[in-house]
């Protein structure tokens, strides 16, 4: 299943396709305009910090603004997938994970005879500080849950925003797959004023002014929240398995949600790690 569009950073044309991929192998990413295609698993090891964005490298390549497809197959619950990929940065479509959902469930998902990870919460992990922080919590139900405060102040058009729902793939479709990237005005005008986004128009994102989204509307009162939910659950995929725990978040990004990752990953005294069918 393939998708079309062109990257929100760089403005070039890509085109992607969705592959099955054998058990065990996990979410990787195929460079494919490359002399040799070119593997990154997505994992996060392989995340390095750039601003705004999840990007994974290895070996000197890279692949940009990989979020809304691991946030889709995160939430739909697919464990194996290729991703090909003709450029360095993906499709940035309508700003959302949505189309990549609706690809991933017309080709649609086969179960496989192996075991993936699972792992339980069992006691508070914590990162950040008082003004923007994350934790993972022993779970109040068998499953993921997420709660994300968002506030950006009362002067805002954005303004405070909260959401909290056990993700499941049919709430991750229905609540935060359609929900879009979101930003400032004078964001909007730092960037493009950089060379940046300029194939972008106010149609493809949320680009918030005075009073609202500008020659956009939103598809929820509180879309932003919901936004920055599914960033969430993109980075909280480079784990590479399941989660049982209740994650509460506030204010949190891209840098500290793979701070936590790192370290649920890193304190084996934090988890119980499971086994279930895949």
């Amino acid at each position: 299943m393939a998708i079309e569009g062109f990257g929100y950073w760089s403005g070039e044309d890509v085109r992607i396709e969705f592959r099955p991929a054998p058990a065990n192998t996990g979410i990787t990413f195929v460079r494919v305009d490359l002399p040799t295609p070119w593997r990154i698993r997505a994992e996060l090891s392989h995340r390095i910090d750039v601003p705004r964005r999840t990007v994974l490298s290895s070996g000197g390549v890279a692949v940009e603004m990989v979020e809304h497809i691991l946030a889709a197959c995160m939430g739909l619950g697919l464990d194996n997938c290729e991703i090909w990929a003709d450029r360095a940065e993906m499709p940035g479509c309508d700003g959302s994970a949505l189309p990549f959902v609706e690809a991933l469930s017309r080709a649609g998902l086969v179960d496989q005879e192996a075991v993936r990870p699972r792992q339980v919460i069992t006691k508070v992990v914590r990162v950040g500080d008082d003004r923007a922080w994350i934790e993972a919590r022993p779970p109040d139900h068998y499953g993921l849950s997420l709660v994300y405060g968002l506030d950006y102040g009362h002067g805002s058009a954005i303004g405070c925003q909260n959401i909290e729902l056990a993700v499941t793939p049919e709430s991750f479709e229905c609540r935060l797959a359609p929900a879009r990237t979101f930003l400032l005005q004078d964001e909007a005008d730092w960037l493009r004023n950089r060379g940046l986004g300029r194939r972008v128009s106010y149609s493809d994102v949320l680009v918030f002014g005075e009073r609202g989204p500008i020659g956009n509307t939103l598809r929820f009162p509180d879309e932003c929240v919901r936004h920055k939910a599914l960033d969430f659950l993109g980075d909280l995929a480079l784990a590479g398995r399941d989660f049982v725990g209740r994650f509460v978040a506030y204010r949190s990004g891209h840098r500290l949600n793979a701070e936590l990752v790192r370290a649920l990953l890193a304190d084996d005294s934090t988890t119980r790690l499971l086994r279930k069918s895949a």
